[in-house]
Order: structure tokens, then C-alpha cells, then sequence
């Protein structure tokens, strides 16, 4: 298969014009993006997981294998927090300043979280900062932030990017024109912004030392075969690629296939809106009868794991090993029989006069979301269940939710079991109008998950939280409302360079050219 896909993508290379890529000096990189540019606003969600190029958060990430830690930003140093975890305290790096001048003081930490908590920016970030009473400059360089209630993952909410307190005029995040125009203290600076094309510059300036990738573009392509052309035509020097994609430039001289470990899932929601995935019945047969290991094996190329919870086992202690379905087709068919769920003539199963047949949607553009959602459908039609796969594109998708099931991902903030499951199984987010439509798409209600959930993110003691976090996986399984399906191992192709200082990092949901090789490009050099 994958001496297809090369030889797809060679040919079209040969048959298809592809637009130029802009000339780019010595110094500077290239990468194609799936991605769309802009939205550079730390307030309307840009960055939150600590990746943005263009701001730099209180605290950011120290790679490596296993899960990351965190290190001072704009801190001067790491946060104290009060015995009984309500108060915590930030001193503020002295010295650094904005792009547009402007020196960095409390006030603008204060002020970007407030512009956060506040109902008229509309921000996607509130609800998952709600556990905030307040955060107030102390002093000029101090910034104390008050909790509702203990929250021991707080230092993940400490890399989203500090805006100058004078760009934050009120009104919606998603019409600032941060977005376009972003003013922050990271290691790179935006020059130009096309719908199709990111030209970005070190910051000469940067407090940490000026980057010594002077250049990034950032090519906007959408299609995995096109980004996968303008890497062997040369029109690029990296971009993010599909598993099996990727895979076809394994052995071809002058390329680098690398892949990051991520807490990032892949699975089909199973709406409660929907009289066939609202049934229990249905919901546990479904987990049985799907083989992750072969998606993972074939659709995945190997880069990635099978997944039952969306806690995948680099949260150590706290991941549950025997919160597992095993691959049982006939106790799958079991399940449906005693449920009731009885095969017709044509081999689909009904109950009532209901046909146990629904449809998953996925993104048109995305080639793995389609490949998984296929693969699901295969083995869903082996117990009598008809899914029927339709790509919907973006716009419309999430209106759909409630009624149909979508080929859904997740995993926006993995450097805490809170943030990672949360938002995904927590009852509060099944109502309307709490979150992103993609939390908590299956309207999933289980008081044992909500009570275990509440207790751990309260919870400061390591173990006590871990235990908990266990009991969250093993009521989730006993109770499924999703069938996860797989983590990903993000996948990327780059050509040959010179420069070196790239390390792996643990990578949440999203990816693309903030991520993979490139997420800490300020800290590349070349001899």
C-alpha cells in the first residue's frame, strides 16, 4: 500500500501544477501547513497549549521523551502556591519587552486572563478557566492568581500568551485584531499574513536570544497529497503528513520522517440524541467489535496506539491498564442479541422498528479521519450495525452533533489528566452552550465519572489524584459513550538540514508546523 501512495504522489507531482513557494533566504525554512493562518490571539484560543511562536506564556515547555515539564517564560520564576491551594503566586520576569516596545508588567497578565473570563470576548478558553475567582497585579511584578476552589493542574493554564494590557479593547476575541496583527514577546515576529501564506522574522530582540532560524514561512495547503508534492517537487522543507503518507518517504534520500508521541485520540462519538448510539447496548457492543490494534497496524502505519479511554498510559500512574476493551466480535453480537437488537433478512439488525444504522461524519480533508472512519464502519457492519461514512465540512459538522455521530478528536491541553478528560466526559459539558460543541459530543452522563472527575481535579495529593483518575477509566468502560479508537503519533516529513536542537515533545490535538520538529525552532542552531 504504501508503494501506492508514493506512487500516487510521485505522479501527481509530475501531471499537477503546484504553486511556487516564495523564495526564502538561507537562513530560513519553509513548512506546508494543513492549517488554516491567522487567529494569532492568545484570547480567542491561539497557543493555549504552549506552542505559539508569537507569544510566550507565563511558564513553557521543556521537551523530551515521556511528559513534559515546565520552566519559566515570563516568570522569573516557578509559581508558590498557598497550603491550601487557592492562592497562587507569580513574580514576573524584569526586562522584557513587547514587539511594539512596550515593557511587560503585571498588569498585562491580569489583564489577559480577565480578557478571557470576561462573557463579551466570547473566548473558548473561559470555560476551561472557570475554576478562576480572580487574578490581580499585586505589584509591578507580581500577579496572584485566587481559585474557586484547589486545582493542582494550574501551571498547565500558564502557557496561554500574554497580551499588552493597551491591545485588550473588549468586544469579541474572535474580531480582535490580535488575530491578524498579533503584538506578543515570543521568538518570532509576523511580517505578512496571506489567507495562503505566513511570512514570519526572528525577533532580533527576544529576551531569551534572538532565534537563529532568521526565517519561517508558512505555506497554507490543506490536501495531504499537495503537501506531500511540494515536498518532492522542493517547494517546501517540511509539513505535517498523515501516518501512511509519511511513511512513503522513509527510504527516500535527503528526507526525514520524524513522529511525536501525543496525547491527541482519535474516536467516534455516539450522540444521545440518536435513538440507535444513545442505546448502552449498542454503545458496548460497538467498543467490542472494532479491532484498534489492526487501525493501528494499517491505517496508522504503526505510528500510534490502540485507545479505549481517551487516557492513554503516559499519565503513568494515574492510567488505568485494565480499562480495556478486548477485540470479542461474538460477545459484541451477544450483547445485541440479549439487548433485543435482532438481525433482518438483509443482516441489519433492528429493535422496535428501529434500524441499527447511523451515520459518521469527518472532515473532507482529513485522509485519516476518513481511513478511520471507514475502518469503523468495516467492523461495525460484521455485528449487523450499518454506519454510513459522509464527509462534512467544517462549517456545518458541529450543528450536527447532537443527532450524528462524528469521526472526533481530542486531547487540546494533555500535560495533566484534568485538562485532557474533563471537557470530554464531564456531564457539565453535555448542555448547551457550555464549551466547544466537540466537548462532551455524545452528551455523555454519568454521575460516577462526574463525582470522580470533580474529586481528582480538587485534589492536590499525587496519588489521591491518580487513584481517582483510575476509577474515572474504570466507570467509563463499565459505561462507555464514545468508541475511542486510537492515539496518534504525529507524524512529519522534513528534507535534510543543517540545523540541529529538535526534541521530541508530548503533543496534544493540535499539530501542524507549530509542532513536530519545528515546536521549539527558537532553540535550533547549524554550525
Amino acid at each position: 500500500m504504501a508503494v501506492a501512495v508514493l506512487a500516487t504522489v510521485a505522479a501527481a507531482t509530475a501531471c499537477a501544477t503546484v504553486p511556487a513557494a516564495p523564495p526564502v533566504p538561507a537562513d530560513g525554512l519553509v513548512l506546508a501547513d494543513g492549517f488554516d493562518l491567522g487567529g494569532y490571539n492568545p484570547i480567542a484560543g491561539h497557543g493555549e497549549a504552549g506552542e505559539s511562536k508569537l507569544y510566550d506564556g507565563l511558564l513553557r515547555l521543556v521537551g523530551g521523551d515521556g511528559m513534559p515539564t515546565f520552566e519559566p517564560a515570563l516568570a522569573a520564576e516557578m509559581p508558590t502556591v498557598s497550603d491550601d491551594g487557592l492562592h497562587w503566586e507569580v513574580t514576573i520576569r524584569d526586562g522584557v519587552r513587547f514587539t511594539d516596545g512596550t515593557t511587560v508588567d503585571a498588569e498585562d497578565i491580569a489583564a489577559t486572563y480577565r480578557a478571557i473570563l470576561d462573557p463579551a470576548s466570547a473566548s473558548p478558553l473561559a470555560t476551561s478557566l472557570n475554576m478562576i475567582e480572580s487574578v490581580t497585579a499585586t505589584g509591578p511584578h507580581a500577579v496572584r492568581f485566587d481559585l474557586r476552589y484547589s486545582y493542582a493542574a494550574l501551571p498547565t493554564k500558564l502557557l496561554i500568551g500574554i497580551v499588552p494590557a493597551e491591545r485588550l479593547s473588549g468586544g469579541l476575541a474572535s474580531e480582535s485584531v490580535l488575530n491578524t496583527a498579533p503584538v506578543g514577546t515570543g521568538p518570532y515576529t509576523l511580517v505578512s499574513l496571506r489567507p495562503d501564506q505566513a511570512v514570519f522574522e526572528a525577533n532580533a530582540d527576544y529576551w531569551d536570544g534572538a532565534p537563529q532560524v532568521e526565517h519561517l514561512t508558512v505555506v497554507h495547503v490543506p490536501d495531504d497529497n499537495a503537501r506531500a508534492q511540494r515536498l518532492v517537487a522542493g517547494e517546501v522543507d517540511g509539513a505535517n503528513l498523515p501516518p501512511r503518507l509519511a511513511a512513503t518517504f522513509t527510504d527516500r534520500p535527503g528526507f526525514e520522517v520524524a513522529s511525536n508521541t501525543s496525547a491527541d485520540w482519535r474516536g467516534v462519538s455516539l450522540p444521545a440524541g440518536n435513538p440507535v448510539t444513545a442505546d448502552p447496548a449498542i454503545r458496548a457492543a460497538l467498543n467490542r467489535a472494532v479491532d484498534r490494534q489492526a487501525i493501528v497496524d494499517h491505517v496508522l502505519a504503526g505510528y500510534g496506539r490502540p485507545a479505549s479511554t481517551p487516557l492513554p498510559e503516559v499519565y503513568g500512574a494515574a492510567y488505568e491498564p485494565t480499562a480495556a476493551f478486548e477485540f470479542d466480535p461474538a460477545a459484541a453480537e451477544q450483547i445485541l442479541d440479549a439487548a433485543g437488537w435482532i438481525r433482518s433478512a438483509d443482516g441489519l439488525r433492528e429493535k422496535a422498528g428501529v434500524r441499527a444504522e447511523f451515520t459518521v461524519m469527518y472532515f473532507p480533508e482529513d485522509t485519516l479521519r476518513r481511513d478511520l472512519a471507514q475502518a469503523f464502519a468495516t467492523d461495525a457492519d460484521r455485528i449487523g450495525v450499518r454506519v454510513n461514512v459522509q464527509p462534512v465540512d467544517r462549517a456545518s459538522l458541529p450543528d450536527r452533533l447532537p443527532v450524528e455521530a462524528g469521526l472526533l478528536g481530542g486531547g487540546d491541553l494533555p500535560y495533566d489528566p484534568d485538562p485532557q478528560i474533563y471537557s470530554t466526559l464531564h456531564s457539565s459539558y453535555a448542555q448547551p452552550g457550555v464549551g466547544s460543541p466537540y466537548d462532551n459530543a455524545s452528551g455523555y452522563v454519568n454521575p460516577v465519572v462526574d463525582s470522580a472527575l470533580d474529586t481528582a481535579r480538587r485534589t492536590t495529593d499525587p496519588d489521591e489524584r491518580a487513584a481517582h483518575y483510575r476509577s474515572v477509566q474504570s466507570a467509563y468502560v463499565a459505561d462507555p459513550g464514545y468508541v475511542m479508537l486510537v492515539f496518534l503519533d504525529h507524524t512529519y516529513v522534513s528534507r535534510d538540514t543543517e540545523y540541529t536542537g529538535s526534541v521530541p515533545v508530548l503533543e496534544p490535538h493540535s499539530h501542524g508546523a507549530s509542532w513536530g520538529p519545528w515546536w521549539n525552532l527558537r532553540e535550533w542552531t547549524r554550525p
